[in-house]
């Protein structure tokens, strides 16, 4: 202790204990068994593979996820645009194929051994999965919690028994599990490590337009979705917008998941689509039309006014509409905690209302302005940049 003490102070003799640690952990091999079963799991786990990778020369990932997991080097088992199902009745009519899956998984971590099992959003069926797993003595970490503010809050008991870590990417879940005498970790939303916000150049949208072959006139973005469901029933209405406003273009941004022939069968003009450049559509557009969901707080963070819309299945919307207790849908509202962006829902999102909505938030509408004034404020609530990153040492100092 008396070398200590003459050779290190405090900072340097942390410094030095967590550099001890760092190595031991290198040394030892870790496995990580990851479940995502959406596109926006499949961004914010490829990036938390990511993270932990630099962090840890000796680690390996198998589990469920999409193609931008499997670049980071996740071991494929299944891929997520096979586990798109949607709203209560097409749940019921794949019930053989999700119990299926549930076997499956159940199988495949059996047989794997993974030292964690991580968890992102996807709680109809990951909850099931946690159970198991505890079963198993394998540890449970829960990335992006599952909205039991909005309804199911009796899943709290089971996460609280089942889940050995839960970390969260909304500022108010913090306090909100805290409430059910459960502490969670807040480390930012990975939304802000994942998005570069350069500011948008004459000579960049020039080379966006032309690689793209579109026009000139200024861009209204069309998000209709990720699933094929979803997106039939959302393009029909969005694309009656196009004979409305004659001097903007339209611009589909495609989702990953989703084929260009089937765009092409369900469109019924000929619209632009652009696959893997959401982000640059986000930036180049005047605004947007959202399909309720991550694409609504990427646009708010990429400052693109947007109208909020969805519709479901009829019998979906009203068994959910009884059950649901929020007032917003979108995340931009729920995080702010009143209303930013106008939502339009089933009934209300139909050709007059998006017509008087979208002129409002184009270039001298009434709400543009607002808006983007409200979004410099939500970017401050979101917690900062590096979320990933805390979120891997957290992991790894867990296992």
């Amino acid at each position: 202790m008396k070398f200590l003490s003459n050779n290190f102070d405090d900072k340097k003799l942390n410094t030095f204990v967590l550099q001890k640690q760092v190595e031991t952990m290198s040394q030892k091999s870790v496995k990580f068994y990851i479940i995502a079963g959406e596109a926006s799991g499949d961004l914010h786990g490829s990036n938390l593979i990511k993270a932990l990778k630099k962090q840890h020369d000796n680690i390996e990932f198998r589990g469920w996820g999409g193609d931008l997991m499997k670049d980071e080097g996740l071991h494929l088992t299944k891929h997520y645009k096979d586990l798109a199902f949607m709203g209560f009745t097409e749940v019921i009519m794949n019930l053989p194929t999700i119990l299926g899956n549930i076997k499956f998984c159940k199988k495949d971590i059996e047989e794997y051994k993974p030292d964690a099992v991580i968890m992102i959003d996807y709680p109809g069926f990951n909850l099931r999965i946690a159970e198991h797993v505890k079963k198993l003595g394998i540890k449970v970490f829960y990335y992006v919690s599952p909205q039991i503010w909005a309804w199911k809050e009796n899943r709290i008991h089971k996460i609280k028994r089942m889940v050995d870590k839960m970390y969260v990417i909304l500022p108010f879940e913090k306090d909100y599990y805290k409430k059910h005498d459960f502490e969670v970790e807040f480390c930012g939303h990975p939304l802000l490590d994942a998005i570069n916000l350069e500011p948008k150049k004459t000579i960049e949208r020039e080379r966006f337009l032309k690689e793209n072959n579109l026009t000139d006139k200024p861009i209204i973005a069309l998000l209709p979705g990720s699933r094929e469901q979803e997106v039939k029933r959302m393009l029909k209405i969005m694309l009656s917008m196009v004979e409305k406003f004659p001097s903007y273009q339209f611009v589909i941004a495609g989702a990953p998941s989703l084929p260009l022939s089937f765009y092409q069968q369900v469109l019924p003009i000929n619209i632009p689509i652009l696959f893997g450049k959401t982000y640059e559509l986000y930036l180049f557009a005047e605004s947007g039309l959202v399909t309720s969901g991550t694409a609504t707080l990427e646009a708010a963070i990429h400052r693109l006014p947007q109208v909020v819309c969805y519709k479901a299945g009829t019998i979906s919307y009203h068994i959910a509409k009884r059950l649901v207790k929020i007032k917003y849908i979108s995340l931009v509202n729920l995080i702010m905690d009143r209303e930013v962006v106008t939502e339009l829902i089933q009934k209300d999102f139909n050709k007059s209302k998006l017509q008087d909505e979208l002129e409002k938030i184009n270039i001298g509408g009434t709400s543009r302005e607002n808006i983007l004034s409200d979004y410099a404020l939500l970017y401050d609530k979101l917690g900062g940049k590096g979320a990933s990153e805390k979120i891997a040492t957290s992991m790894l100092k867990s296992v």
